[in-house]
């Protein structure tokens, strides 16, 4: 991690390591800036007033190393930042005037990102920080982890139970609250579809229809216009003298019969008067059929006008003019598949209720399953959490875990109550602490003074090392209040912890640093900032001084140097297991 311009700190550069880390130096030294600096790069309210004095901005740059199948790497590539080879580049940067960016794998992201992932890459345990296991639903999280087997299995089924009944209720819901309106569309399809059963359109009658009308209404022009037009070509009986086109053709044929020897040609255009002399024969005839078969029929008329006007009304509401009575026909097919769906529907609310019931009934058996579970381990949780304080200067202090329930009418039902559920199922969990004897338990958060608080909150996280998932600790002040064998303690647990996650530790006392696998010092130069030299990882010989400033103000005091590798040694032998 690289800092720049933040508070006392000019530029100086954080190695973290694997293992326990500790960060010294004397008060005022920029310590504390360690820890800010993390905060920001994770997500921390951005204080203007963290700029260092007469700087533009400050700058904190950090290396993560993450595991390709993390969260937090699937939540960095999801916003479009870039891994290489595991490794993910964060940078926040705090102007003078208070405005604040954020950078994730190259692409500029808003800082709530930068939340999302401290959220799954650190805790911070310190005297003013927001402690992530403080919350109660990190707490009941905390505890499934710790219960393993024993809670996992019946939640997965109650979960994949809940999943189900939120489906059945949400469709449910929908088809209850929905009736009325689908009982409206079912009562309009009903009219329609009876209507048009009614009159039993037929796709493409209204054609039909149009050209019978057409005809019966101009039946005297018609049944008149086939009468001249069979007496031009066939004359006319009721006189003998008229010509008629047909006598005038059989008058041209028989003359060029007479001739049509004598010229191929003449004897051709003969036929085809011959032709044309059937045709006119043809055409008269069909001309009287016509005539006689066509009559004027008012009361034909008056119903296909009838039938007309009803097809009419039933295009307006279930058609259009250009799609016609098929258009009709094809929304009464659909109507009818619609409808039936509909008239599913009740039989399908019946079905969804008791699905629904069965559901809850089960749920109700797996989720006191998972409490019983739940109650089995917080017991032991406890009495392993009490025994670590113990070590930790708070011998009398005694942690409890709270599992409750709240009533809620629309809950499920259990032990004769009904109780509000969620995905993680009934309980509601908090870690309570009693400080000493007589005391009522309250939450750890008011349960424990400040020097305390960071005491308890290391002993749950040594407990449940290797069941939160989170990969790195930073403790600031945990040490607070305490020394002696205590301190000594402390920094034992701190290493135990160390054996699964990386932890940070900002200190002051020799007992505790004297555990840490790499031990970084925070120095002043003479101008009072703290420069990239100023960090720096201390060697053996370096941490016996180091040690030695701690324990007796002096570096180079003998006493000093001889307390502080009696403490180094005893800290590199055999550790609790």
């Amino acid at each position: 991690m690289r800092i720049r311009d933040l508070g006392v700190i000019d530029d100086a550069v954080v190695e973290l390591a694997p293992g326990f880390t500790v960060v010294t130096g004397e008060t005022g030294a920029g310590k504390t800036m360690v820890v800010t600096s993390l905060g920001l790069l994770l997500g921390g309210r951005a204080d203007p007033a963290l700029v260092r004095a007469g700087a533009e901005r400050a700058v904190v740059e950090g290396r993560l190393a993450l595991p390709a199948d993390s969260p937090a790497a699937a939540r960095a590539l999801e916003a479009g930042a870039e891994l290489d080879e595991g490794v993910l580049l964060i940078s926040r940067t705090v102007s003078a005037e208070g405005r604040s960016r954020a950078h994730v794998g190259g692409r500029s992201v808003p800082v709530g990102l930068l939340t999302e992932l401290g959220e799954d890459l650190i805790a911070v345990h310190g005297q003013s920080d927001q402690q992530r296991l403080l919350r109660p639903a990190r707490q009941r999280g905390a505890l499934d982890r710790y219960a393993g087997a024993a809670v996992a299995e019946p939640l997965a089924r109650y979960r994949a139970g809940y999943r189900r009944l939120r489906e059945v209720s949400t469709r449910l819901e929908e088809l209850t609250t929905q009736a009325r309106e689908r009982a409206q569309e079912a009562d309009l399809l009903r009219f329609g579809l009876e209507e048009i059963a009614a009159a039993e359109p037929v796709a493409g009658e209204e054609l039909e229809l149009a050209a019978e009308a057409e005809r019966l209404g101009h039946a005297d022009a018609l049944s008149s216009a086939a009468v001249l037009a069979h007496a031009a070509l066939a004359g006319d009986p009721t006189d003998p003298d008229t010509l008629d086109a047909g006598t005038l053709l059989g008058q041209a044929r028989r003359v060029l019969d007479g001739v049509r020897g004598h010229d191929e040609r003449l004897a051709t255009l003969a036929d085809r008067l011959a032709e044309l002399g059937y045709l006119f024969a043809d055409v008269a005839g069909d001309l009287a059929l016509y005539a006689d078969d066509l009559d004027a029929d008012p009361v034909r008329l008056a119903a296909v006008e009838e039938r007309r006007a009803v097809l009419a009304q039933l295009l307006r509401k279930y058609g259009s003019v250009e799609g016609g009575t098929a258009e009709v026909v094809a929304w009464a097919e659909q109507g009818a598949l619609r409808l039936a769906e509909l008239d599913g529907d009740d039989e399908r609310i019946e079905e969804l209720a008791a699905e629904e019931a069965e559901l809850r009934a089960e749920l109700a058996l797996l989720a006191a399953e998972v409490s019983a579970a739940r109650q089995a381990t917080a017991a032991r949780f406890a009495e392993a959490v009490s025994a670590e304080l113990t070590e930790l200067a708070m011998p009398h202090a005694k942690v409890t875990f709270d599992l409750s329930r709240l009533d809620d009418p629309a809950g499920l039902e259990l032990d004769g109550r009904t109780v509000a559920y969620g995905s993680h199922g009934v309980d509601e969990v908090e870690v309570l602490l009693a400080p000493h004897p007589g005391a009522p338990p309250r939450p750890i958060a008011k349960g424990a003074s400040g020097g305390e608080l960071s005491r308890v909150m290391l002993a749950v996280e040594v407990v449940f090392a290797g069941a939160d998932p989170v990969p790195t600790y930073l403790f600031d002040e945990v040490d607070a209040g305490v020394g002696g064998k205590a301190a000594v303690e402390i920094g034992r647990r701190l290493a135990k912890l160390a054996r699964s996650a990386q932890v940070v530790v900002v200190t002051h006392l020799p007992q505790v640093a004297a555990f840490a696998d790499r031990h970084l010092v925070v120095e002043k130069t003479s101008d009072g900032t703290v420069t990239r030299s100023g960090v720096k990882t201390l060697s053996d010989e370096q941490r016996v001084r180091e040690l030695s400033r701690m324990l007796a103000g002096l570096e180079d005091s003998e006493l000093g140097r001889a307390h502080a590798e009696e403490l180094l040694a005893a800290a590199r032998g055999p550790r609790e297991a």
